[in-house]
């Protein structure tokens, strides 16, 4: 039984997160993010504010199972074709060009003492919170516009290349061993997403879908034990559970490639409903706020970075494909970071190589970026018709 303590946090903790969508929804429009409460309400009630609530290894283990989710979604949500065709290898030159620049100019910062991880804090100037923005996005009416179909390409591969650049160059075996564990499990998940596709309309497929209208809802049991299974496999490996995670969602969208509704629902009831509010509480809790007051200046630097390291390509990149209102958008909303700078920034300071003051600043621009470039998207102009996505994007 759980102890006293972690049961009154992880009640505060879903408290927050019944309470945050009632708040956001009397909010007048343009309303803000869901996100930005649960994550401004973790820091509120977190041990670096008012203590109400605090983390401990089992609160932290349904935490990781909720960004476990959120990257499960992200992966299940990817269309193939969008990321594979052109849009998909315009986003991931873009994604060379923005991690070229970051590099730079981290190394012009690590050169005066600025930062020390100059590789880590590239590779978190260069992500995308897709896993975030899925939510925003639906609620928003964007995600089969355009822009929307641009933003998952973009955000797609400002995850998976980030993800695989922390697997190799944050791991403590070394590049080379880290390569080879890479491989082993890239060959691993691609025989796992054969088999399914093989038997997907076989005997024990048929089996899964018969348990899936009766109490035993296997369907849904089959998904989270995918889920858990590669999350395990990557721990088993040291790959970042964040790959793993998107795997599984992908795997997934190979099981069922025209969707199933009544599943999606209740994955997203378990996943939206406790798991990714839990996720988002706790990431504010863990927010070291009294570093940040003490130097908000370089939360803003990070921030301004993020801006022109990820922004800025993705703009110009764009606005040969779509109206310039709409390029910014996509832009805005492909510089939205936050779940893979907390992955990163943990990983990075566990290991002694990132500063826990440039940590801290990192997430609170993470954090700026869902408050601030979600709701700006909003305001630049109407949405699209999704009739209009594939001749935008086959340009």
């Amino acid at each position: 039984m759980a102890s006293n303590a972690t049961l009154h946090s992880l009640f505060l903790i879903a408290l927050v997160g019944l309470l945050a969508p009632i708040l956001v929804g009397r909010l007048p429009h343009p309303r803000i993010p869901e996100v930005v409460v649960l994550l401004l309400a973790g820091i509120a009630i977190g041990p670096h504010a008012l203590g109400w609530a605090h983390v401990d290894d089992a609160i932290t283990l349904v935490a990781d199972v909720g960004l476990g989710m959120l990257f499960f979604f992200a992966g299940f949500e990817i269309d193939r074709a969008v990321v594979t065709g052109p849009s998909g290898r315009a986003a991931t030159r873009v994604w060379v060009i923005s991690m070229a620049l970051a590099l730079v100019i981290v190394g012009l910062l690590g050169a005066s003492g600025y930062v020390r991880a100059v590789i880590p804090v590239s590779i978190a100037l260069t992500t995308t919170a897709l896993g975030t923005l899925i939510p925003i996005l639906r609620d928003a009416g964007v995600s089969p516009t355009a822009v929307g179909q641009a933003v998952f390409a973009n955000g797609a591969i400002g995850e998976i290349l980030p993800i695989i650049a922390i697997s190799l160059f944050l791991s403590t075996r070394g590049l080379w061993i880290a390569l080879v564990l890479l491989g082993i499990f890239g060959v691993g998940a691609f025989v796992l997403a054969s088999t399914v596709r093989r038997f997907r309309t076989g005997r024990v497929a048929g089996w899964i879908r018969s348990g899936a209208k009766t109490t035993s809802q296997t369907h849904v049991r089959a998904s989270l034990v995918l889920l858990i299974g590669l999350l395990a496999l990557s721990s088993r490996f040291g790959i970042d559970a964040v790959l793993a995670a998107f795997a599984a969602g992908a795997v997934l969208r190979i099981a069922i490639p025209r969707g199933d509704m009544r599943l999606e629902s209740q994955l997203e009831g378990i996943g939206f409903g406790f798991l990714i509010p839990v996720f988002f509480v706790v990431s504010g809790m863990h927010l070291d706020i009294g570093a940040i007051i003490h130097d908000p200046l370089r939360m803003l630097v990070f921030f301004c970075l993020i801006t022109v390291v990820r922004g800025v390509p993705v703009l110009i990149a764009w606005r040969r494909r779509l109206p310039g209102a709409d390029a910014i958008r996509v832009a805005l909303y492909t510089a939205t970071g936050l779940p893979l700078i907390v992955a990163i920034t943990d990983v990075a300071t566990e290991t002694g190589v990132m500063r826990p003051d440039n940590a801290a600043a990192l997430v609170g621009a993470g954090l700026l970026t869902v408050m601030v470039f979600p709701l700006v998207a909003r305001l630049t102009g109407g949405q699209q018709s999704a009739l209009d996505v594939e001749p935008a994007l086959e340009h």
